[in-house]
């Protein structure tokens, strides 16, 4: 195969599939119109839902990486009997169909278990309500974020030599202070990277949400889940346009990410 045969083939193949995302995004903007999209955000509803999605991603991905980091680091740096397992366990919300997730949260918190309810022990110990409530969109929505963000956080570690963090140690650093000041500083574009990461796919959980919080309106419904209630209302215009939006916030997400990469690559 010669060398034009070949680079024909892979911008033909390339540029099919990016011209495909390109015609989902122009059918989805030619299909409806700004004074839908401005009337899908002018409902009270929306704008409950909008809010919400920014609280709940917002809270969710800082959970995320305050497990991530340590996860990851540990990960990165450390093998012990085990490693391998606990590798492919941050792995399974990541293959799990969303439904089976949404499912296993649904049945951990809301169904005894040997005469044993955690939702009941929570509701009693600590007056916290979990199921069909906010902050079990919250759990659906850091669970699969923190599997991403180990991911994005355990390359991120495996580029930083860590000869630096065993000179620090020579001269007298603790383990804490050798990577808070030595490999921390390193691996802040990738802690931004993590973040956002975590922010965006907290944004797009649906499966999840809908089978462990429900999408009860002015209570549980974010935008992902507003989409779906539009649709199940017959109201396709509002559901494109609420589409619209959260295409809006994704690209300025990965726009950003970019820019982080960038910046980190400097």
């Amino acid at each position: 195969m010669s060398d034009g045969v070949f680079h024909g083939i892979s911008w033909g193949l390339g540029g099919a599939y990016v011209l495909f995302l390109v015609l989902l995004l122009t059918a989805d903007f030619f299909f409806t119109s700004p004074q839908f999209v401005i009337a899908a955000l002018q409902k009270p509803e929306i704008q409950a839902s909008v809010l919400l999605t920014l609280k709940t991603c917002t809270l969710s991905s800082l959970i995320a990486l305050t497990f991530a980091v340590p996860l990851a680091y540990t990960l990165s740096r450390y093998r012990f009997p085990g490693h391998a397992l606990i590798d492919t366990l941050i792995d399974i919300p990541l293959v799990l169909p969303p439904l089976v997730l949404g499912l296993s949260l649904l049945v951990l918190f809301h169904f005894p278990i040997h005469g044993w309810k955690l939702e009941s022990w929570l509701r009693e110990s600590a007056g916290l309500p979990v199921t069909y409530h906010v902050p079990a969109i919250v759990l659906a929505q850091a669970t699969l974020s923190t599997a991403f963000a180990v991911r994005t956080l355990r390359a991120t570690f495996d580029r930083i030599d860590p000869r630096a963090e065993q000179v620090a140690r020579t001269l007298g650093c603790t383990q804490v202070q050798a990577f808070t000041f030595v490999c921390l500083p390193q691996a802040q574009s990738g802690v931004f990277a993590a973040l956002i990461v975590a922010w965006a796919r907290a944004m797009g959980e649906f499966g999840p949400i809908l089978v462990f919080a429900g999408s009860t309106r002015m209570k549980t419904e974010v935008l992902s889940t507003s989409v779906y209630l539009e649709l199940g209302m017959g109201s396709l215009q509002a559901a494109v346009a609420i589409s619209l939006v959260m295409v809006t916030i994704a690209v300025s997400i990965l726009l950003l990410l970019r820019i982080l990469g960038n910046w980190g690559d400097t």
